[in-house]
């Protein structure tokens, strides 16, 4: 197997690449009944996962219920000739290493950066029948205080200061999504040599300590203060504030008043694509070409991934270890380790027998925070959305702001906190103004995405649930209570997003764990 997939490696150097499918086929689409590494679910952490262990020398196989991979969010559906991303729309999270190891490019991605990046038009009346004002953000700093400054000259001149404490702050934060976290229990409860090792694990906490310097205390506010206080004390213009505010209440059920909202603005800001810093960008094709090619990744090294095979049950040895997996239509299939991509919800309470799971594990899971405020509607229009605030061209061709994330109702973050009030009061926003934003005609499908657990960060970001506390406290390491099994997905520390971060961290765990064991 591995020998074809190099061939096939070969093959996919050509501008037209053929799918993980076609490659798989080629090597013989059956289950064997054993493997070295099981991974549960071809979501993009499980199918990173796959690709780094396989690349290892792990003979890995991908188990996906579905008949499509890239999980809920990193896929696509055609309805009525219309193709678009289900969940995940944009792409910046993806951690560099996975796209340069995974050789990505030369597996057909493709990305178009976003610039610029946000628009915000106003609702209001403008001065003597004038067009009303939008903000339009994007990477050039200059044209960026010049929208800035239709609102507020004091908040023009502090941006740059804002993003470059920001960048700062991400600059230190970065490498600790790289690595598995500080593991307490190790320290605790492990032997001279095991709490040797784990000391490498506080390096990443250092070196962020020392980035950040005799700042500390300020930055330590951006991580636990509502995100609306610390915005605050930076700028005057609410349309300002309410448009960044945006990056710390997408996917969480938060306000920018909720303490500790900050953390989440932050994780959507450390992003980056292709050596630019906080860049976000289209994949071509839609997201699901991103999971196609890190499919593709895994299949050219021999990784074996199959489709409409969904996992029942995780095997456990008389010794109390993971020995593989049951499949839905019964068959076996043994492996030395198991990774599981799914949510801490559907590996520990449905597919990790009970009896192995230590007292009130099982409970402190169940309780995990998976509230979610989530809605996406895909609209296909007839001609471009056409603003009061940016009228289109008479020719009706895409203008810059046609290009990018669109914020209606951002001209205060009362609307934000006031939104999310609705939703704890399960009403859809009442800041929905019933006026026009756009002239256009529209056609939905309603369409419920098949995710299996709430949130589409498996579990909540917020800061009881991440590091060291993610998805539980002295099981944050991607080892899990049962010996064996893995955590890959993210409900494991970093977190959600598009990042792949969490699957590239366990398969390094697993390797090590191996090793150690002389398996």
């Amino acid at each position: 197997m591995a020998a074809s997939g190099r061939g096939l490696a070969r093959a996919w150097g050509a501008s037209r690449c053929p799918t993980w499918r076609q490659a798989h086929s080629e090597a013989g689409g059956r289950p064997k009944p054993e493997y070295d590494a099981v991974v549960i679910g071809a979501g993009h952490n499980g199918l990173v996962a796959a690709a780094y262990l396989q690349r290892l020398g792990v003979n890995t196989a991908v188990f996906e219920r579905r008949h499509v991979i890239g999980g809920a969010a990193v896929t696509e559906e055609i309805i009525s000739g219309f193709k678009f991303s289900r969940a995940s729309y944009l792409l910046s999270l993806l951690r560099p290493q996975i796209y340069t190891d995974l050789e990505l490019k030369k597996h057909g991605l493709r990305l178009h950066l976003r610039n610029p990046y946000s628009f915000t038009p106003m609702l209001e009346e403008g001065a003597g029948g004038s067009v009303p004002r939008s903000l339009l953000l994007g990477t050039d700093m200059v044209q960026n205080q010049k929208q800035i400054a239709q609102f507020s000259q004091k908040d023009a001149q502090a941006f740059p200061r804002y993003e470059k404490f920001m960048n700062r702050l991400v600059s230190a934060i970065d490498p600790l999504l790289d690595a598995a976290p500080v593991d307490p229990a190790a320290f605790q409860h492990g032997s001279m040599l095991q709490r040797l090792k784990s000391l490498s694990t506080l390096k990443p906490l250092l070196k962020a300590g020392r980035t950040l310097g005799a700042q500390l205390p300020q930055y330590y506010q951006v991580f636990t203060a509502p995100i609306a206080k610390v915005l605050d004390q930076w700028f005057e213009s609410e349309p300002l504030k309410a448009t960044l505010a945006t990056d710390a209440v997408i996917g969480a059920m938060t306000s920018p008043r909720t303490p500790g909202s900050g953390y989440v603005l932050l994780h959507h800001v450390m992003g980056g694509l292709e050596g630019t810093q906080g860049a976000w960008g289209y994949v071509q094709g839609g997201m699901g070409a991103l999971s196609e090619a890190i499919a593709r990744s895994a299949v050219a090294h021999g990784a074996s991934i199959f489709t409409e095979k969904a996992v029942a049950k995780v095997q456990v040895s008389d010794e109390g270890r993971a020995r593989g997996v049951v499949l839905q239509d019964g068959q076996e299939v043994r492996s030395r380790v198991v990774l599981s991509s799914a949510s801490p919800q559907i590996t520990f309470l449905k597919l990790a027998p009970q009896e192995w799971l230590p007292e009130g594990f099982a409970e402190s899971i169940a309780q995990l925070d998976t509230q979610s405020p989530v809605t996406k509607i895909n609209v296909a229009v007839d001609r471009l959305p056409n603003f009061l605030a940016a009228p289109n061209t008479p020719s009706g061709q895409p203008l810059p702001h046609h290009q990018c994330s669109i914020h209606l109702n951002c001209e205060d973050t009362l609307l934000l906190h006031q939104a999310f009030e609705d939703a704890m009061n399960g009403l859809p926003s009442h800041s929905t103004p019933p006026t026009r934003w756009l002239e256009a005609r529209s056609g939905m499908s309603r369409r419920e995405m098949p995710m299996q657990t709430k949130n589409i960060f498996h579990c909540a970001m917020s800061l009881d649930q991440l590091y060291f506390a993610r998805p539980a406290p002295l099981h944050s390491s991607y080892r899990c209570p049962l010996q064996g099994l893995y955590l890959c997905g993210s409900g494991a520390h970093p977190g959600g997003g598009v990042m792949g971060a969490a699957g590239r961290n366990a398969a390094h765990v697993v390797m090590r764990d191996l090793k150690s064991e002389g398996r």
